[in-house]
């Protein structure tokens, strides 16, 4: 990872006192980054950093999958990145766990997800009869989503909403206070966004959270306005990292990371139709960039497996992933569907997948890998 710092220069004058750079912990880098001999104490419990992908309404998933790792006793959070609804997910969760530990996060997503849903009772984005008779929560045959979806691609945001109007900032603003996010938050917090400008990602941390750090990250260009902070504008984040994992690597002790992943690296079936092509483009790109750091770190591993890289200077991670293959199974369009029952749906599979991950996995944190990072070659 990184390199220890250079030893300061020892010799000064008398005369003129020198200014110093605060001095870092000896495993810190100038920029406060941890390098490889890393101060990790899990003191009894399961330290863990979580990963949370973006993915519209099925980010109630993840939900469900936090709300059961929570109750375990043991379990311990470290440090969250999260993209568009995992930053929402991220955000609210590290809120919750500053005003109540655990069970405060519990309560805080629980709440903020029955909130989306009563926001959702007014959207034109509801299945339609027979988007019902079939089961899967899909917005296919919805009339509302089909006219919304062909206004899109003709009208851009700022045509259509001229005031940059975006319901999610009454929901986050009704549920998070930011400002004490800010001051009490114990878990480290990363938000991905991207700068339009620069096309860098940007990620927006604990001390310079806000409502609109989690807009910007959520921030689907033909949906929304991009979101201006300090005189930059960004878009959602997963267009470069959905999540990006580097921050989780830098800035926390805790070797072992989860994704909870929403977007499905494959699909079984040839995209046909204009929508289907459109949507399998959108998964391609949104999990492109997690694809190639997942691809540098079984590479490091490999490395150090192999003995051709020190594990006294290098850590190896511990990844860990929880997706369901069910998630396929609803289809792109049900990712704007925030109906109570779906996202209830989408809660008790998340507690289902996690439930059986930790009887499967759970002695294996913070000592080895429980994913086969195989799958990202």
């Amino acid at each position: 990872m990184e390199t220890p710092v250079a030893p300061a220069a020892e010799a000064v004058t008398a005369q003129a006192p020198v200014v110093t750079e605060p001095e870092q912990p000896a495993t810190h880098d100038k920029h406060g980054r941890f390098h490889e001999k890393r101060l990790f104490d899990p003191h009894g419990k399961k330290v863990i950093n979580l990963a949370f992908q973006g993915g519209g309404a099925h980010g109630a998933f993840t939900w469900g999958v936090v709300d059961r790792l929570l109750e375990e006793p043991a379990f311990e959070i470290e440090g969250i990145t999260g993209t568009s609804a995992g930053a929402m997910n991220a955000t609210v969760l590290a809120y919750g766990h500053a005003k109540g530990g655990n069970e405060g996060a519990r309560e805080a997503l629980d709440n903020f997800w029955h909130g989306v849903a009563e926001a959702a009772r007014y959207s034109p984005y509801k299945p339609s009869f027979l988007d019902k008779m079939k089961g899967n929560w899909s917005l296919d045959n919805s009339p509302g989503y089909q006219i919304m979806d062909m206004i899109g691609r003709m009208f851009s945001p700022y045509d259509l909403n001229p005031g940059g109007d975006n319901p999610l900032r009454e929901i986050l603003n009704k549920h998070v206070d930011f400002e004490y996010l800010r001051e009490n938050s114990k878990v480290k917090v990363f938000l991905n966004a991207v700068n339009v400008r620069t096309g860098k990602l940007k990620q927006f941390t604990n001390d310079i959270m806000s409502v609109d750090a989690v807009l910007a990250s959520g921030c689907l260009p033909f949906m929304f306005h991009a979101v201006e902070i300090d005189g930059e504008h960004y878009w959602d984040g997963g267009y470069a990292g959905n999540p990006a994992l580097y921050p989780l690597i830098y800035y926390c002790t805790s070797p072992d990371i989860m994704l909870v992943q929403i977007n499905p690296l494959e699909r079984k079936e040839l995209p046909r139709s204009a929508r289907q092509i459109l949507d399998r483009v959108n998964e391609i790109s949104f999990n492109s960039s997690l694809m190639r750091e997942m691809r540098a770190i079984k590479f490091v591993s490999d490395l150090i497996d192999q003995g051709n890289l020190s594990e006294e200077e290098y850590v190896k991670l511990h990844i860990h992933m929880i997706s369901s293959g069910e998630l396929q199974e609803f289809g792109a369009s049900s990712k704007l569907n925030a109906e109570l029952g779906f996202l209830l749906t989408l809660k008790r599979l998340g507690r289902e997948t996690a439930e059986q991950w930790l009887n499967e996995n759970w002695d294996k944190v913070n000592h080895e890998s429980t994913c086969d990072l195989g799958t990202f070659m």
